[in-house]
């Protein structure tokens, strides 16, 4: 018998590769340049040219950036900086706007000396947005005169024109460039972006780039914000904490330049027992942290220990203050800024500069070591809040020990309500965390049990984000979802270990079942966040409507598809069901619209802005009653169908 891998591949020769001109790859693979094609895609471009204008803000010859989208999607990005240069490339003999919008990897950030400090590392921002837009215009200020093209779907519609600048525009913005684009409807699944997602960005942008000001004018719901921060981090950091009780009144702040590298770190202890720690490389996000986080979390357990020592709140014979104990009810933000940062994976969520971490180390530890010193008051209170998370740790080392000492492959006794699935391999394994016993009972019924394991939960569980870690391991609803997915809990937990990769929470669509979800995304967020982060956590979405007609049946996930299977039934006599819970199904039905692989729809969570579910999650869940009233005053009129 011939081996295959070794037989000749007559067919396969040089007509066979081929060859992607100028932008095509980006048309034909877009998810390669903007992660994919969805909402995130599509707010993808905005932020590429934003944070393009953002850079000449950090590189100091910008201030202002003003974003507006009008009724139709169309999103123009106006900045005071230098202007896009527009005289001949020495080599292409081309003007440089035009390479800039045409050209991958061609920019002023890979070392020509256009940027000290850039997040747009890539260098294939604005050529991007201009391919995956069905038309793009941008005009360039400077010099006294006006720069422009126009492109199609990445083409130019013509050579760049120029005119002189009139005095009124000179008066009102004399430099700077404006970039207008539209969306390709062909490309994206959608082309509406999402106002709290982009104020969220531009505020947060705000936070990290002191002194700069964002005007975001929405012209689809006439709403306008500017944000604008003196106080830089220090402000992130109060913001984050506005609906939580604060031990230290002032944030610690510190700002320094060692070596190349910009260390500026501002945190404030809180009365809570989570941590809300964010990392940011040239105003970049790194949910996956890095060395700047090795040198924070270095600096502050051994500086807070040595203070502790000195000032003889630990003695000899005690044990020194785990970095756990010392970052419970933490906030704090860490930014860095630098030259050449090297980011760990295409999506930059680790940073991976050795020295960044002596860097850090060094500025955070002498200037906390100075100021602990200087507020014995505060220090006091921090080195107190400190001891007693040692405390709780140790109370509870034996209770968290018996419950996370072994996982459920190591023979830990699986809850009694789980109904597990036959299947042994993790990846090809799900398991349904249902609301209740009457819908935990329909779906035991109607699932593929090969490969389908249910874990109904009695009533609502406890809210995590007021429970002390004692109160939380005491829980029975909680204790079965640890057992159950067996991967741990906290710094424990290892997806390694889980015994299901998809964990798919299905409730009902009411209000009791949006507040079991909520919960439950709450306990995950903080004590599983690798099971959000590395894409195992899903929400079923079942049905709103039965409509059928005789024999002729369909489901509808919302009233407009209801609307529509009605139209085309187009019949008197038209039955038409309103499922208030899950229970209501029988396990026919549950398993034909919610569970079948082949027709039903899962959500994937993601945590795309750690800091803004870090925030919604305490401002929804909380102590602090006043901003959770102000937000469901807020939205109360986005939601079209409230069951009470």
């Amino acid at each position: 018998m011939t081996d295959q891998l070794t037989q000749p591949t007559d067919n396969y020769n040089a007509s066979n590769i081929q060859v992607l001109e100028g932008l095509e790859p980006v048309r034909i693979r877009p998810g390669m340049y903007i992660g994919s094609t969805d909402y995130r895609g599509l707010h993808h471009l905005m932020w590429e040219i934003v944070d393009n204008s953002v850079d000449e803000a950090l590189a100091g010859y910008a201030t202002k950036v003003e974003v507006f989208i009008d009724k139709m999607n169309v999103v123009t990005v106006t900045d005071d900086g230098r202007g896009i240069p527009t005289d001949l490339h020495p080599t292409k003999q081309r003007p440089a706007l035009e390479i800039v919008m045409t050209v991958l990897h061609a920019g002023g950030k890979f070392g020509g000396g256009g940027y000290k400090v850039s997040g747009g590392l890539h260098g294939v921002g604005a050529s991007v947005v201009n391919a995956l837009s069905t038309w793009l215009q941008v005009e360039v200020r400077r010099d006294g005169k006006a720069y422009w093209q126009e492109y199609r779907r990445g083409i130019p519609s013509g050579d760049m024109q120029t005119r002189d600048l009139t005095p009124e525009e000179i008066a009102r913005h004399p430099r700077g460039t404006i970039t207008k684009w539209l969306a390709d409807d062909t490309i994206f699944d959608t082309l509406s972006y999402n106002f709290e997602t982009v104020a969220q960005r531009f505020r947060e942008t705000c936070f990290l780039t002191r002194a700069l000001r964002i005007t975001f004018v929405d012209e689809r719901n006439d709403k306008e914000l500017t944000f604008y921060f003196e106080g830089g981090v220090q402000s992130f950091v109060r913001h984050l904490n506005k609906n939580r009780s604060v031990v230290q009144q002032k944030p610690f702040y510190v700002q320094r330049n060692v070596e190349g590298v910009e260390v500026e770190v501002a945190f404030q202890y809180t009365d809570g027992y989570n941590d809300s720690i964010h990392a940011f490389a040239n105003n970049i996000n790194t949910p996956d942290g890095g060395t700047h986080i090795t040198g924070f979390r270095t600096a502050m357990t051994r500086t807070i220990n040595n203070y502790a020592r000195k000032a003889n709140f630990i003695k000899e014979k005690d044990d020194n203050l785990t970095g756990d104990d010392i970052r419970q009810g933490l906030t704090a933000i860490i930014s860095i800024k630098l030259a050449d940062p090297q980011f760990e994976g295409q999506t930059k969520a680790k940073l991976g500069n050795a020295n960044v971490k002596g860097a850090v180390e060094s500025v955070l530890g002498d200037a906390l070591g100075t100021w602990l010193e200087e507020n014995p008051n505060d220090s006091r209170k921090i080195v107190d809040k400190c001891m007693t998370a040692q405390r709780i740790r140790e109370a509870q080392s034996k209770l968290k020990d018996t419950i996370l000492r072994k996982s459920a492959f190591d023979g830990m006794t699986l809850p009694g309500k789980l109904a597990d699935c036959s299947e042994k391999d993790p990846a090809r394994s799900e398991i349904f965390i249902v609301e209740g016993d009457s819908a935990g009972g329909s779906a035991k019924q109607g699932r593929d049990r090969r490969f389908q394991a249910i874990l109904p939960l009695r009533g609502k569980i406890l809210n995590v984000e007021r429970a002390s870690l004692d109160k939380m391991l005491s829980s029975t609803e909680i204790k079965a979802l640890i057992t159950a997915l067996g991967a741990g809990l906290g710094d424990s937990f290892d997806t390694a270990k889980l015994r299901y990769h998809r964990a798919i929470i299905m409730t009902d669509a009411d209000v009791d079942g949006s507040h079991i979800r909520t919960l439950l995304l709450t306990f995950f967020f903080r004590n599983m966040k690798d099971l959000v982060s590395d894409g195992y956590l899903y929400i079923a979405q079942p049905p709103l409507y039965r409509v059928s007609h005789g024999k002729e049946k369909a489901y509808a996930y919302n009233e407009v598809e209801r609307d529509a299977i009605i139209k085309r039934i187009n019949k008197d006599n038209i039955s038409i069901q309103r499922y208030k819970g899950l229970g209501e199904m029988n396990p026919e039905q549950l398993w034909e619209t919610t569970m079948d692989p082949r027709n039903r729809t899962l959500l994937q969570v993601t945590v795309e802005d750690a800091a803004m579910a870090d925030e919604t999650f305490q401002m929804l869940m909380g102590d602090a009653v006043p901003p959770r009233k102000q937000f469901i005053t807020t939205h109360a009129k986005s939601v079209k169908n409230l069951d009470i």
